[in-house]
This record gives structure tokens, sequence and C-alpha cells, in this order.
């Protein structure tokens, strides 16, 4: 590769050089760069740029900002490569804490001490909001998990733009994410469950709980069951999509993130003899109605007249009952209080893992890994055993 030094007045250089040809025309590519210094700085910089050149590291300059930058990150992968969930996501976080604050950068000037002022800066006074014309920091700052997620879009973002030739390295790869402080999961005492079970009896998120608390099936995958998914003569149901709702797109299923994620569960039998009841029941109505026989492919958790639950009403709903309870407990409480009793059971991380539909037991010990301390004192019983027996030998 060439380049040479051209003076263009006392102190002012300009650095040509040359980066071969281009495999699509055929053409030379020539690139020029403007250096104010002496002569041997420009020399040094020339040198630099053709070392850059040589090993695939140069890249041109361009004036692209990061808010332009996450326009084309949206259209050209984000929207095509992402669920309407998780897009929606990303877009919230990158319109609300990324954008307003750090969006006017260009792009290739965007260092690791920007991201640890904005993370900083969200965590003290959360993110900012436009009144009339007038920008202002809303004074409560963001919780430490919610600008993890800023920092972990910027980094996947960032990623495609060293991919797609932009940038030398992710800034956000040389940023830690905010540490987030442990906290205690949701989880239901026998008594507990009992009395909640009681309270719910006769009402429609009776059944809702039955299942959550006998399968840990997350709320999507509950609301997409169909009567198909369940085989009574098993004992088993068969998770293979989720209900997601998003502003955008309104309702719709769709498959699991992951392999893990379609799954076969079973059942106790308790639960699938409040399933079959809950089966004649809607065919009673089902019938009053005149809509005929349940499907197969009928919903199982369905509105009264067979149309699907939203995600967001049976939160609402379940909020509004555990309020009128006088009880603090979430939906979401029913999984994690499945997982804690099989742990307490001594199942191993793997089979719960599989059963709760995660990615790898990794996920599941990071949820649930301080409820298997109490397997220490097993483990010094299983020891002891083995040397009490060596010495009667």
């Amino acid at each position: 590769m060439r380049g040479h030094i051209r003076r263009r007045s006392k102190g002012s250089w300009e650095l040509k050089f040359d980066l071969g040809r281009d495999p699509k025309t055929g053409k030379r590519k020539t690139r020029f760069r403007s250096f104010k210094g002496t002569k041997r700085q420009a020399e040094v910089a020339l040198a630099r740029l053709l070392s850059q050149a040589n090993d695939g590291l140069y890249l041109d300059s361009t004036k692209e900002t990061v808010a332009q930058f996450f326009e084309r990150w949206d259209r050209d992968w984000a929207s095509t490569n992402v669920g309407p969930k998780s897009l929606e996501r990303y877009r919230q976080i990158v319109r609300l804490n990324i954008v307003p604050h750090v969006g006017a950068i260009p792009i290739q000037k965007l260092r690791a001490v920007h991201l640890s002022e904005l993370y900083a800066m969200l965590l003290r006074h959360g993110r900012s909001r436009k009144t009339a014309d007038v920008r202002e920091l809303i004074p409560k700052g963001l919780a430490a998990r919610t600008v993890g997620h800023v920092h972990r879009v910027l980094h996947r973002a960032l990623g495609h733009a060293v991919k797609w030739g932009l940038l030398q390295q992710n800034a956000a790869a040389n940023v830690d994410a905010p540490r987030v402080e442990a906290t205690e999961i949701e989880i239901l005492r026998e008594g507990d469950v009992q009395g909640l079970l009681e309270k719910l009896r006769g009402r429609s998120l009776y059944i809702i709980a039955v299942v959550g608390l006998a399968s840990g099936m997350r709320r999507g995958e509950m609301l997409a069951l169909r009567w198909r998914d369940v085989d009574f003569a098993a004992g088993r149901m068969h998770v293979e999509r989720s209900l997601e709702q998003t502003k955008a797109g309104g309702l719709r299923f769709k498959a699991p993130k992951t392999k893990r994620g379609r799954r076969m569960i079973s059942i106790a039998p308790s639960a699938m003899t409040e399933l079959r009841a809950h089966h004649r029941s809607q065919q009673e109505r089902w019938l009053a109605l005149g809509l005929g026989k349940v499907r197969d492919d009928a919903l199982v958790f369905a509105t009264w007249n067979g149309e699907p639950r939203t995600p967001n009403a049976l939160s609402k709903d379940w909020s509004e009952t555990m309020a009128a309870f006088g009880m603090k407990i979430t939906l979401h409480a029913l999984r994690h209080t499945h997982a804690s009793q099989l742990i307490a059971a001594g199942m191993d991380v793997v089979t719960i893992s599989r059963r709760l539909g995660h990615a790898s037991p990794t996920i599941t010990l990071a949820v649930y890994g301080h409820l298997f301390s109490n397997t220490d004192d097993r483990a010094a019983d299983i020891i002891e055993a083995a040397f009490s027996g060596s010495k009667k030998e």
C-alpha cells in the first residue's frame, strides 16, 4: 500500500494513501486525511494509517451520530431479528435513555467514559423527558437493573457497529454494567398456597393458579395452552408456544425463544383432576352459548367466548383480586413457588431448569441458587456415610 504527504500551508498537511482495489468495482480506493503538525508527525500519522489499512483495521471516517446509527441499527437489524416485544423494549430504551444523552456524539468518537457518565447519570437522576421546549431530569434515578438493560442494548448495537466496519472496538465492552443487588424472590409457604387457592375457588383465576403452581409455566405459556396440548391419559402438558402482547402489534402466538422453551411437563394428578373439571365447565358454557363443543385447538384459559385472554388483562385481574383479598402475591410468584418446592425436595438443577424452560441451568442457578444452600448438609451426610463404611471394612 502506498501513500505520500503534500504540504498545504505552514503546519498543515494532506495525507494521501491507497487502500488497494475495490473488489466489486475494480477501481483503486484512495483516501485523503488532513493533518496539522510537523512534517515528522505527519509521516508518523501516515505510517499509522497505512499500518491500519494493511491489517484490515482502517475505518473510513463518518459523521454519523449515535442517534443516526441507532436508526440504522433498528432498520437494518433489530426490526428483522428480534421479536415484537423485545423490539418494543429496545426502542423504548434507545428513545428514553440513550439518544437524549449521547445521541449527538459521532459514533466513532463514542468512548467508554461517555457510557460510564451515562450510567452514573441514569442511576442518579433517571431518564430525561421533554416538557414543552425544556428538557428536565426526572429526579428519581433508575434502578440498577434498568440501567443494566441500557448497557446490554448498547453492547449489542455497538457490537454490530464493529462487525459492520464502523468502529474498531465496542466501547460498551470496556464498561461494567451497574451492580444489581440480589433480591429475595417471592415464594409462597405451604399454608399460603392453600389459603390462596381457597380464596380463589369459584373464580376464573383459580384454575390458572392451580396450573401455575403445578407446572411453573410462564404467564404467556399458560395463556397459549390448547386442549390438545393437555394429555390427560399421560398426565402431561406440552408447552409449544407463548402468547405475547405489544402496543404496536397487539396479540400474537410465538414459538419459545430457545429450544428448551418447547418442553413436556408432568402434572400432579390432583391438578389434572381440576383441569378435567375446568374442561367440563367450559364445555357446558360453550353449549349454552351455542358455540358447539370445545375443540382440541381451543384455548384452555380463554375468555367466556373462547377468545384469547390477554397477558395484560390477566395481570390486572390478578393484581386487583389480590388487593381485594389484602394479599401481596404476584402472578409470577406461582412459578417461583413451583421451583422452590422442587429444590426443597432435592431435585437436581438440570431437571428443574428443563422443567422451567430455561435456556441453561446457569440461568436457574442465577435465579434460585441461594435456595440450593440447604443441600450442603446432605453433602456432608453423604461423605460421613462413605467414611463410616470404609472404617467398618
